[in-house]
């Protein structure tokens, strides 16, 4: 009897993949537990001496909490934009025709080729000639922009499977493309607005670079910066370190777990038909 080794070897490489993910964060996790001594000779093991104040600190002190709302601010305003924007340019993709609609996705796809990092420089000159250094605004306005090709790319797909007929039933009654948008659209889009919003967070939620360099007065950090706040002229408490970055990374990986369901049904609605 001949046993099918797909189904096995599939496990194998999903499991693996598992392993490969976790031991990262399992290791931070734990060295946040550690004191610096143990950190240096025990990087990988468990502590002899779980060390509760690593946390304890992070989590009682003031500054943790500010960054905290800083990045709430942030990410909140972020996902809000790139819903409303995206969605809106991403109907008028799938259900007007105009000429060159087709020339400008492809330009606005582009997007996708160029992460952050390349156009760092220029953006910094640009935000600073807006006066929007040091500001939430500076962080927010080109995370949306970098981020609506991606956006627009799954919300274009998803309406495009959506039927038809409803459109052509809209125009008998006739119903506008706002109101075709705001209360027909819309409301059979909500896992890909899950998707693309939960999307959005985590990578607003997770961005170290763009604050980096935008934003200097620490009462303004987002929760990433925070881990500067450890570094030290002379040293580094890198046990505060690795417990701040696991708190950083809990709330993202929270997230995802509780709105997996979301993301899987948004990123196959549109799959079938495009």
């Amino acid at each position: 009897m001949r046993v099918n080794a797909f189904p096995v070897i599939r496990y194998a490489v999903l499991i693996l993949a598992a392993v490969l993910v976790a031991i990262p964060f399992v290791t931070t996790l734990l060295g946040g537990f550690k004191s610096l001594g143990e950190l240096r000779v025990n990087p990988l093991g468990l502590p002899q001496v779980w060390e509760l104040k690593n946390y304890a600190s992070i989590l009682g002190g003031p500054r943790l909490w500010q960054y905290l709302i800083n990045s709430l601010v942030i990410a909140g305003l972020t996902v809000a934009l790139t819903l409303v924007v995206s969605s809106m340019a991403a109907f008028a993709f799938a259900q007007i025709k105009f000429f060159g609609s087709g020339w400008l996705l492809n330009y606005l796809l582009l997007g996708l080729l160029f992460p952050v990092a390349t156009g760092i420089l220029p953006l910094f000159i640009k935000l600073r000639d807006l006066g929007l250094l040091d500001t939430y605004w500076g962080v927010v306005l080109p995370q949306v922009a970098f981020g609506l090709g991606f956006a627009i790319l799954l919300m274009r797909q998803a309406f495009l499977a959506l039927p038809g007929e409803l459109w052509e039933s809209a125009q008998v009654d006739g119903c506008s493309y706002l109101r075709f948008f705001l209360q027909v659209t819309l409301p059979l889009s909500l896992p890909i607005l899950s998707t693309v919003g939960v999307i959005t967070l985590i990578n607003s939620w997770n961005n170290y670079l763009l604050p980096l360099v935008v934003i200097n007065s620490d009462a303004n950090y987002p929760w990433p910066l925070g881990i500067m706040q450890y570094r030290g002229e002379y040293g580094t408490e890198w046990s505060l370190i690795l417990a701040f970055v696991t708190l950083t990374i809990v709330p993202a990986v929270l997230l995802y777990v509780f709105a997996q369901k979301y993301i899987i049904a948004g990123l196959t609605g549109g799959a079938v038909k495009g």
